[in-house]
């Protein structure tokens, strides 16, 4: 089961503020001049007037000015999230968060207990309205490929089911662009030799595809003309790499400011890492001027780390070496990867080498984050002058 809750962080807005309701709601970036933003999530009132996510946030505004645009709010999103994840864990032990919108969910073994996948689904979906007061759409089939193109097949508040033996059918009259990870290039590529159908599509043999597309793209088109993917739920690929960035607008050249973002980066890193039980070796920076013109630098340390202030230690003194300082930037962001595996052992704090004493210290932030959010434990140097003297003037 593949379940895509419809127009996520539009629909909580519409439904927390009433006004908004049947009004094209976009969230995103807010559509100031010169803002490089790009939209989130646009409610299907927005859609109609063609704007989708990902889309520019001025080119959203061209098409839609009459769109009420909202600036997101993750924190209530993700509280929703974990509301439709406890109900999905309900259903079966196997659940895949694809992103904090949509899931897979393996129903093998429930019909059992649960009753048929078309009864599991709608009292899925009923849940979800009822506690959330949101609409999700749900496709059922015998792979993950199928069920999500389901998903997607009656929006919104879609249930669509295809059997094992209608997986061909089922495909072959829709657009090739209904494909996941099949883009425009493609598209207009497949388009230009007659095929618009994935039933076009199928009729291709692997050996012409793989020519025309190469070995790994061709053969990725080739089964999925026939309906054929993983069928695992919660298996992945093991991570190369983790990174965050920040993009600026209007452009930075404050160094203390961009000293603060890479402060705060490597903290978001520094966490993810911990969660993930992964230490990294390599870090790398990123930087992007106006004009696109973006570089990277990294370096490779001899200890494998999950320590924010090691990786921001790192990345800080790539950026103070370069030629860049002075710049304006646009964007600017790090990454670690080279992993191995972290630590588990549980030590006394006082009795440790440095690093299994730092590993204690970040366990203990890390629980105060989740306790009361990312931000209610950071660096001192990550927070500007301003925040900190009207701090001082409250504690007095």
């Amino acid at each position: 089961m593949h379940l895509d809750m419809d127009a996520f962080f539009a629909a909580i807005e519409q439904r927390d503020d009433p006004s908004l309701v049947g009004k094209p709601v976009i969230i995103g970036a807010l559509p100031k001049p010169g803002s490089r933003g790009v939209v989130s999530t646009a409610s299907y009132e927005a859609r109609k007037f063609g704007v989708h996510s990902a889309m520019p946030i001025g080119q959203a505004y061209k098409r839609c000015p009459q769109g009420v645009f909202i600036r997101p709010q993750f924190a209530k999103y993700k509280e929703a999230s974990l509301v439709v994840r406890e109900i999905l864990e309900n259903v079966s032990p196997r659940v895949s968060m694809a992103s904090i919108d949509e899931a897979y969910v393996d129903l093998a073994g429930t019909e059992r207990l649960l009753g048929s996948p078309k009864r599991i689904a709608t009292r899925v979906k009923e849940l979800i309205r009822e506690r959330l007061r949101l609409t999700a759409s749900v496709g059922i089939g015998p792979n993950r490929l199928i069920a999500k193109i389901a998903s997607d097949f009656n929006k919104p508040d879609g249930l669509t089911i295809v059997e094992p033996g209608d997986v061909q059918a089922f495909l072959a009259t829709l657009p090739i662009e209904k494909i996941p990870g099949i883009g425009k290039v493609t598209q207009a590529s497949l388009n230009r030799r007659g095929v618009f159908t994935v039933g076009d599509l199928a009729k291709m043999s692997e050996a012409e595809l793989v020519r025309r597309f190469g070995d790994n793209g061709g053969k990725r088109l080739f089964r999925v003309s026939r309906g054929q993917g993983s069928a695992v739920v919660g298996s992945r690929e093991a991570r190369k790499s983790i990174s965050k960035e920040r993009t600026f607008s209007p452009s930075v050249e404050d160094v203390e400011e961009l000293r603060r973002v890479l402060l705060t980066l490597a903290g978001d890193i520094g966490r993810s890492l911990r969660r993930e039980g992964l230490k990294g070796r390599t870090m790398q920076l990123k930087i992007r001027f106006d004009g696109f013109e973006t570089h990277t630098r990294a370096r490779t340390v001899e200890a494998a780390t999950s320590a924010d202030r090691e990786i921001f230690h790192h990345v800080w003194d790539l950026y103070q070496t370069s030629p860049y300082p002075g710049r304006p930037v646009r964007l600017i962001g790090l990454g670690v990867s080279d992993f191995g595996a972290a630590s588990t052992r549980q030590f006394g704090l006082f009795a440790l080498p440095q690093q299994q004493r730092d590993d204690e210290m970040y366990r203990a932030i890390d629980a105060i984050g989740a306790k009361f959010g990312k931000s209610a434990i950071r660096p001192a140097d990550a927070l500007d002058d301003g925040y900190r003297y009207d701090k001082l003037r409250e504690s007095d």
